[in-house]
């Protein structure tokens, strides 16, 4: 009885710290290729923990009659831990969704117009969600233009996608659940599968292998953002989380002190900051330092000619399919010139002449290096 008290106890130990361990940010965690570990794992949970848990029910009375304190501190731990790593350590217990969505008008905002955002236009109708907000929420739901969006944040890789929350045509939920190699993941409502945030496939389950399909959205300043969609509007913080918003008040400029979230200043290092590009499964990471110097850069991806420019407040950027490869751009005061044409940074013509087609954009994202080499390993280097 004794040895089957120890065993049920080391195991249930074992298991929470593991179950817990290969999906968040933990000593070595994120390196290993363990995501069908952990799946099986979490998938397996109560099974495993029954096991354990009968083998100390099985033992726990002739135990306490002889070693009552081993006994009783034993539990205490055993609950420790599983308090520490369900309710402390689980990613849904310490991010949440916005208790309640506020989208306020141009007039009505209340957030600093320097502040990064990302934004999206549908159907004629625009939305912006501050960095500093979605960053620590992971995860905000909406409608935009008649159409239900997911807008995600991995503060750990800077990756911000927005996606269509729709699986096979039917709307799905999702839940935050932990992270694989350093970038968050999320678990669908109807088949417990996980999805990776940066490239909105699932990695783990019974949907294996399909993926969301990502809408287009850019990166700019709040400033920039209403210049270019001055009826935009845009979302409010939380009342709720206003104290968990405080830890990210220098995040988006680079001066977060976390070890998961601080920036490399110099150049290819894991934390620096890189603007990727993939185009019909090509990729090209452009340096951030050297965009900053050339402002912007006609380049080529796969056979695809594209345009990449930074705008004069050295924030905000976006990309475009130039329509041939001879088409060379320069840029002034945040207007684009190819020719004797001229555009602005949302890609509209500013001829008035309206057979001179407006530029096409394409989702370019500022994000770590380390996290885009990961999930594009064949990338290239600008």
């Amino acid at each position: 009885m004794k040895l089957l008290f120890y065993l049920g106890l080391a195991g249930f130990l074992l298991f929470e710290i593991l179950n817990v361990y290969f999906i968040m940010p933990m000593p070595g965690s994120q390196r290993m290729e363990s995501i069908d570990f952990a799946y099986f794992l979490y998938s397996w949970r109560w099974v495993f923990r029954s096991l354990f848990g009968l083998a100390i029910l099985a033992s726990i009375w002739p135990m306490y009659q002889k070693q009552r304190w081993v006994v009783v501190g034993g539990l205490v731990v055993l609950l420790g831990v599983i308090y520490f790593f369900n309710f402390r350590m689980s990613a849904d217990h310490m991010f949440y969704q916005p208790e309640k969505l506020q989208m306020l008008n141009k007039q009505e905002n209340k957030v600093k117009t320097e502040k990064l955002i990302t934004g999206i236009v549908l159907n004629g109708e625009a939305r912006a969600y501050p960095i500093q907000l979605i960053a620590y929420h992971h995860q905000v739901l909406d409608t935009v233009g008649g159409k239900p969006i997911m807008v995600t944040y991995c503060s750990v890789c800077r990756t911000g996608r927005i996606f269509d929350p729709a699986v096979n045509g039917k709307p799905e939920t999702f839940r935050l659940v932990g992270m694989d190699h350093f970038n968050a993941m999320f678990e669908d409502a109807a088949t417990g599968s996980w999805w990776r945030q940066a490239t909105g496939e699932a990695i783990t389950g019974e949907r294996k292998g399909e993926a969301l399909t990502e809408l287009l959205s850019e990166q700019m300043t709040l400033s920039q953002w209403l210049a270019l969609h001055p009826k935009s509007l845009i979302m409010q913080p939380d009342v709720a989380a206003e104290e968990k918003y405080k830890g990210l008040l220098t995040y988006e400029d680079g001066k977060s002190k976390g070890d998961l979230t601080r920036t490399d200043s110099l150049s290819w290092k894991d934390k620096s900051w890189v603007v990727g590009i993939e185009i019909d499964k090509y990729s090209k990471a452009f340096d951030w330092n050297r965009l900053k110097k050339e402002r912007i850069i006609n380049e080529t991806i796969g056979n695809k000619p594209i345009v990449l420019v930074l705008a004069n407040d050295n924030k905000s950027f976006t990309a475009f399919a130039r329509p041939t490869s001879e088409a060379l751009f320069t840029v002034k005061n945040d207007t684009l010139f190819s020719g004797d044409q001229s555009f602005l940074l949302s890609g509209q013509s500013v001829s008035n002449d309206s057979k001179i087609a407006g530029l096409r954009p394409v989702n370019a994202y500022q994000e770590f290096w380390h996290s885009w080499q990961t999930f594009h390993p064949k990338t290239e280097r600008y």
